[in-house]
């Protein structure tokens, strides 16, 4: 069947015959919107409830979308080219269980505040509420995990409900917004007005901070002799990371980036102390353990970062917290200094007139933790240890490329190893640990970012979650290199096992998953595999001399194991150090 597509237009063209007010569907006017909203690529899978929907795109050139394999593979892809790009992910699928399959997805972009616009389609609106055929009630099953939601009940409304879904999502404390379509709003037509202005009653996020409120805060740091920065995904999400480079060379404090903050300072500034918390650096830790004045910057004081709260920080005289989110505020730590407001607007007044503290003495003291504690781990020429391949691929890469990791040992080992340059190039599951994650959010990166090299580490049970993604790889040409640190077994739970649970090894097993080299192959995905330093080396080097994807079975050792380690309970000073203890 021949397809007659309209040709491309200029962004002038198109803009103009957007905005003509035509009488079309509720879908074409779903389409429009997004356009005008910038949307340059959605993410979906189609069904019963959004034929409509799909029906619009048939033919129209210039809306991009791009169909995965399985809807939590779109929802991961939105994230990643959302997290990389600082822009609002889209993903799109039908009623009932195209609705459900996007529920971990939601949740993932909730817990880090990642801003997605969620559509969904649902039954006509005659069949609500009767137990329909794929009927679920997607905006009462996402209340808790959504910014905001809306169910579109007259045609009328979509152009107003997309523009304000667009704004919630990407204001204030960022967060996936969710429009629920019923398949006869959909199909019904009106003539399109475009919406531009922005008016919602009783939303007004604090943007601008309180004048008083940063002069305590630099009033404190000038009296710091111990000052420690906690900098989390607050810095990456307000495109932060310059400011918060003069905000530390004006103060001289010292800094420890979170998993999610990874990124938003450069690991090359000789006041990066590194990750703090579970897997932190011995650094990072014993600077919060002793420091007197505690700024937290666009982190939330997570239980990962903290350890046992009634350990944490127990010289600390002042503790700071700057965060756009004011519930966050005093929530998990005592506050004395809040500064609520945008991360990007709050250090660049305090930069105005910041001015050092004391801490020559305590930065001297840092750095010679830093020299005598770094990160390491037991070298072998016999056996290729996961560290090292991410030491390789953070040294080939020189920390330019965006990496996207799933969820386990194989993350934290990245968060250690790869020394992050550029702000948003880490993408990663952080407050809700989703596996299935690493993978198809690489691929939303990649769309998100056509001209940046995107390396996806994964470990070989998570990337199983969504592996059918390596399809749309290979139909796009999607140049993603797809490392699997390969362990054949469950690694970051059979860690847990051994410390915690006395070896009393239980159901981690992965000896039984499939020749991944063959399974990428089977996908028409170039597969690679290395089980020596020479041979990551090679393999490494011919991925990145590919021009399309490339998966890289990377085979580790079995019994590894992250550390630094904190366990569940113990205080950041209680710390295993493994092969350094």
């Amino acid at each position: 069947m021949n397809v007659q597509t309209e040709p491309k237009r200029s962004k002038e063209e198109l803009i103009d015959k957007l905005m003509k007010p035509d009488l079309i569907t509720g879908s074409e006017i779903l389409l429009r919107s997004l356009l005008l909203e910038g949307v340059d690529c959605v993410f979906g899978y189609p069904g019963g409830a959004v034929l409509y929907i799909y029906d619009a795109m048939h033919g129209f050139s210039d809306f991009n979308h791009l169909l995965t394999r399985h809807e939590q593979g779109a929802i991961h892809a939105a994230d990643g080219y959302a997290r990389s790009t600082g822009k609002v992910g889209v993903c799109i699928a039908t009623s009932g269980p195209g609705a459900t399959n996007l529920v971990t997805g939601i949740a993932t972009a909730y817990m880090d505040s990642v801003p997605l616009v969620v559509i969904t389609g649902n039954v006509a609106t005659n069949f609500i509420g009767t137990d329909a055929f794929q009927e679920a009630d997607i905006t009462g099953i996402t209340m808790p995990i959504t910014k905001h939601s809306y169910l579109v009940r007259d045609v009328n409304d979509l152009p107003r409900i997309i523009h304000e879904a667009f704004h919630i999502a990407n204001s204030g404390r960022k967060g996936p917004v969710l429009i629920d379509i019923p398949k006869d709003v959909s199909a019904h037509k009106t003539i399109f007005k475009p919406v531009q202005d922005v008016n919602i009653r009783g939303y007004n996020p604090t943007v601008q901070p309180n004048k008083l409120q940063v002069d305590k805060l630099l009033k404190a740091i000038e009296e710091a002799e111990r000052p420690v920065i906690i900098a989390g995904g607050g810095v990456v999400y307000a495109d932060a990371s310059k400011e918060l480079i003069e905000f530390v060379n004006a103060t001289q404090i010292p800094v420890a980036t979170t998993l999610l903050g990874l990124s938003g300072f450069p690991s090359a500034h000789e006041l990066w102390l590194g990750m703090p918390g579970m897997h932190g650096t011995y650094t990072a830790n014993t600077a919060i353990q002793n420091a007197d004045l505690l700024i937290s910057i666009g982190s939330r004081f997570d239980d990962r970062v903290t350890m046992n709260l009634n350990g944490f920080a127990p010289k600390v005289k002042t503790i700071a917290h700057i965060d756009v989110d004011p519930a966050e505020i005093g929530k998990n730590v005592k506050t004395d200094i809040p500064c609520v407001g945008d991360v990007k607007a709050v250090l660049a007044l305090a930069n105005q007139k910041a001015k050092p503290a004391k801490s020559e003495a305590w930065i001297a003291e840092v750095q010679a933790n830093k020299e005598k504690f770094p990160l390491k781990y037991g070298d072998t020429e016999t056996e290729l240890k996961p560290q090292f391949v991410v030491e390789m691929i953070s040294e080939t890469t020189q920390g330019e490329a965006i990496v996207t990791t799933d969820v386990g040992q194989h993350q934290m080992w990245a968060a250690q190893f790869y020394k992050f340059k550029n702000p948003r190039s880490l993408v990663t599951s952080g407050g809700l640990g989703t596996m299935g994650f690493g993978f198809p959010s690489a691929i939303g990166a990649q769309m998100g970012n056509p001209d940046k090299l995107v390396v996806s580490i994964n470990g070989d049970g998570g990337v199983q979650m969504c592996a059918q993604e390596l399809a749309i790889c290979a139909i796009n040409n999607i140049p993603v290199k797809i490392v699997i640190l390969n362990n054949q077994v469950l690694g970051m739970v059979r860690q847990w096992q051994e410390i915690i649970y006395e070896n009393r090894y239980s159901h981690i097993d992965l000896a039984g998953s499939p020749d991944f080299v063959k399974l990428a192959e089977a996908y028409g995905v170039k597969g690679l595999r290395a089980t020596t330093k020479e041979e990551a080396r090679s393999a490494w080097q011919e991925a990145l001399d590919t021009p399309g994807p490339v998966l890289i079975d990377f085979v580790v050792p079995k019994g590894e194991n992250v550390f630094p380690m904190v366990k569940a309970g113990d205080t950041i000073s209680d710390m295993l150090m493994g092969d350094s203890e």
